[in-house]
């Protein structure tokens, strides 16, 4: 499936959704809306970092996660749709003192970069909070352009939006460390201009985390020939305690990928309508592989699954 396709198959799906799938039209953030909350520290009394899988703020599929260290560091994954960042805001504010050290992108696509855009064209939303660094490497938007003709609106609206980011930009490189008091980042891989299929999807910048002896692998939308490009990379490297599903965990990267991570946990940016796969005739009727994959983590023995259909999901490390 072409990524037009997907895109405006679940802008409306939320729409078609005649039960079963709840839109979350929140603006403010409150501690009070995480629906799951679960505690893996050694110490449960004193977890090295906390950890917020955010909910989409009007329907459609979306990434994004903001983690907060015992030490005080901020740092954000992805963020969202435009329509999302008043909430990531609000919760930034009110969890995090209003400051991001490091902000990580994984790859060109608006659901994932949206947000963040508008943070940075937005001033009334912009000077609420204040972003240190911003970390991406994303191959040139002429290539992009060129490879993912779909996408070229989307695409422009995140390139004049980061060039309008007023902290310092960084281009992470293939094995580069960032240390954040008790969490270690490590980049895995960089784009190959000759992965010109999917390519936005397979240009992903994948990130392993370690924070007290748990592991967490962000995989972003990475594809197949991604997916098995930085298998080959990386190998055993993979093995995580936790796995963002890739491409919110329909046609992402193959089986084979995860039988590497053996994840025991599994972290799902996906609406109840993907995860589903109802595009409004009811569970099934839509194309997308969200059940295969289920099926895969079912026999992998993945032992619990968090995924964004549920609302707000916080974990402690």
């Amino acid at each position: 499936m072409d990524r037009r396709t997907f895109l405006s198959l679940g802008l409306l799906a939320p729409i078609a959704l005649k039960s079963g799938g709840v839109v979350n039209a929140a603006v403010d953030y409150d501690a009070q809306d995480a629906t799951i909350t679960m505690n893996f520290a050694k110490d449960p009394r004193k977890p090295k970092m906390t950890m917020w899988q955010l909910p989409s703020q009007h329907g459609p599929q979306m990434q994004s996660y903001v983690l907060r260290t015992e030490t005080g560091e901020t740092i954000i994954f992805d963020g969202g749709w435009a329509q999302d960042a008043p909430y990531l805001v609000d919760l930034v504010k009110k969890e995090c003192g209003g400051k991001v050290d490091a902000w990580f992108l994984t790859h060109a696509h608006i659901d994932h970069c949206g947000a963040l855009a508008e943070i940075c064209t937005n001033e009334a939303l912009g000077n609420q909070i204040e972003i240190k660094d911003l970390y991406y490497n994303f191959p040139p938007q002429e290539w992009l352009d060129e490879h993912e003709k779909g996408s070229v609106k989307d695409t422009k609206v995140i390139f004049d939006g980061l060039a309008k980011f007023k902290g310092a930009s960084h281009a992470p490189e293939m094995n580069q460390k960032f240390e954040y008091g008790p969490l270690s980042i490590q980049c895995l891989n960089d784009f190959d201009l000759e992965l010109t299929m999917n390519s936005i999807n397979n240009s992903s910048i994948t990130y392993r985390l370690d924070v007290d002896g748990k592991s967490i692998l962000m995989l972003g939308d990475l594809g197949y020939e991604g997916g098995d490009r930085v298998a080959k990379l990386q190998g055993e490297r993979l093995s995580c305690d936790f796995c963002q599903m890739a491409h919110h965990g329909q046609q992402g990267v193959r089986r084979s990928f995860y039988e590497i991570v053996k994840p025991s946990y599994t972290l799902w940016c996906t609406p109840d309508w993907l995860w589903r796969n109802d595009t409004g005739k009811g569970d099934g009727s839509g194309p997308f592989k969200t059940c295969d994959t289920r099926i895969w983590c079912a026999e992998l023995g993945v032992k619990e699954y968090f995924v964004m259909r549920d609302g707000l999901i916080k974990l402690t490390f």
